[in-house]
């Protein structure tokens, strides 16, 4: 199974927060085949925007969506 991972970011509304300002404006790095190539980009961008405390950049794990079934799935409707 591969383990494809998705780095994006932009900028809070509250830097003690996880609401973007602009969901329009948020910046999609892209989607990496691993977690380490994926936490190079994450470092990478987190590091170009290091002095506005309001920007962000997440690592999001896309193979967790893959299988929506499977127990402990992010995804997975809780109702």
């Amino acid at each position: 199974m591969q383990r494809l991972h998705l780095v994006y970011g932009g900028e809070l509304t509250d830097p003690t927060k996880t609401e973007f300002r602009d969901v329009d404006d948020i910046h999609v790095v892209g989607i990496f085949p691993d977690y380490a190539s994926a936490f190079d980009a994450w470092k990478e961008w987190a590091q170009k925007t290091v002095d506005n405390a309001h920007m962000r950049y997440f690592i999001a794990h896309l193979h967790r969506l893959q299988d929506e079934g499977a127990p402990g799935s992010a995804s997975k409707d809780p109702t």
